[in-house]
């Protein structure tokens, strides 16, 4: 007599057998790690951009970008905020509104007042509102974020916060270090009081020359800053007076890593974009970061960036990038674009010696240890050095450059310091 499975046991089997396949195997729960594009220094109508966030946030979804933060000055988009429009064409153009209906619809656009006048305005909308118009699962995401715009002795600080719960006020100081310290801590402070994972760093040191090599090395709770920021205003290349911004990188992780011993800053590339819609001055596109991540979060974002799993670029894609810790060896392959060469250079500061003069010291600092071309480059540390990082250049301008004679490039981060 063949016997029957009991009721519960037969209902459990064949629920189980008709689950998707991807939830029975538990695929979905434990995906590969892949690169996810970026920019964390995006200004808005919030504060001093030039358009409203959704059509912003638009375009970086529309150009592939995975993660956008919009990081207007002082403030977050949050609440009620209506703009006169005739501020919004001031500092924009007169079809900006049409731009904005066509795109969100009539019923999306908010405006009071009659049009024509003074009194004619539009409302700003905040960010927990537009955003389920724009984000797409494991496509794109929106992070709340910062520029605390601060300063001291006349000079400029800003250092931006990125997932943050609520704006952040500027903390103030007498100099620039005890701003950016100030500062830094309330970042630190607010992330442990609302138990989430916020990224700080510091923005283009050389705006106004504000910020030296000194400076960024003194400041140790400090890991990450902007080694390449697309604003044409704020000194990349520095001058006959000032290191350029890379050349900083490596002057103040030498510092980290001899008289301070804490670990060297890592560099990021954004847009600190604010004009859009075909306007020259600080436009998208020019600057990102590619983090390594099995997830599309903030919290995984971040957690990434702190391991170091990122890189920056200004339009160079890496297909690999690898430190192999057994080895001490840093590999790296380049996505190739048609017609394009490219130059790899493995750049590090050595370890100081005896009796060393200044001039010994200048050399062994951020000293190219290693050059290839192709599209593959590995380097072995010997160690010799403090640390090792590497920089791609193509022989191809950027789509939107921001300074003369700018070639695409890539920066990788600081190993083999550990």
């Amino acid at each position: 007599m063949k016997k029957s499975l009991p009721l519960p046991l037969f209902l459990l089997l064949t629920a189980t057998a008709l689950l998707p396949a991807t939830f029975a195997r538990g695929e979905e729960n434990d995906p590969p790690a892949r690169w996810w594009k970026g920019n964390i220094h995006t200004h808005s109508l919030w504060s001093d951009g030039n358009d409203f966030p959704e059509m912003i946030a638009d375009w970086y979804r529309q150009q592939d970008y995975n993660f956008l933060a919009l990081t207007d000055h002082n403030v977050l988009a949050e609440g009620q905020r209506w703009m006169p429009f005739d501020k919004i064409v001031a500092r924009s153009d007169a079809e900006i509104l049409d731009r904005y209906q066509n795109r969100f619809g009539d019923s999306w656009v908010e405006t009071r007042g009659e049009a024509g006048t003074p009194k004619f305005e539009v409302r700003l909308k905040p960010l927990d509102e537009f955003r389920s118009q724009l984000e797409t699962h494991k496509k794109f995401i929106l992070i709340p974020a910062e520029e605390i715009s601060d300063g001291a002795e006349g000079k400029p600080v800003h250092i931006n916060a990125t997932n943050i719960a609520e704006a952040i006020p500027p903390a103030g100081g007498d100099t620039v270090r005890e701003v950016m310290q100030n500062n830094l801590r309330a970042i630190l402070a607010h992330e442990k009081s609302h138990g989430r994972h916020v990224l700080p760093h510091i923005n283009h040191p050389n705006f106004h020359y504000a910020i030296t090599a000194d400076d960024l090395a003194a400041v140790v709770s400090e890991r990450f800053f902007e080694v390449y920021n697309g604003h044409p205003g704020v000194h990349h290349e520095g001058d006959e007076d000032h290191p350029s911004i890379e050349r900083m990188w490596d002057l103040a992780n030498a510092i980290r890593r001899t008289n301070l011993n804490v670990p060297p800053l890592m560099g990021l590339g954004t847009d600190d974009s604010h004009n859009y819609n075909g306007h020259k001055g600080a436009s998208p596109g020019r600057g990102w970061v590619m983090v390594r991540s099995k997830y599309l979060s903030p919290e995984h974002l971040i957690k990434a960036m702190k391991a170091g799993d990122f890189y920056a670029s200004s339009g160079v894609t890496l297909k690999e990038l690898d430190y192999a810790a057994d080895t001490k060896t840093l590999s790296l392959e380049i996505a190739p674009q048609e017609g394009a060469t490219y130059k790899t250079q493995f750049i590090g500061t050595l370890k100081p010696t005896e009796n060393e003069t200044p001039a010994d010291a200048e050399k062994r600092v951020g000293k190219v240890l290693k050059t290839a071309e192709g599209l593959n480059a590995s380097y072995k540390l010997t160690g010799d050095e403090l640390y090792v990082r590497a920089v791609v250049t193509s022989d191809q301008a950027p789509v939107n450059p921001s300074f003369k004679n700018q070639k695409q490039q890539v920066w990788t981060q600081p190993i083999g310091w550990e």
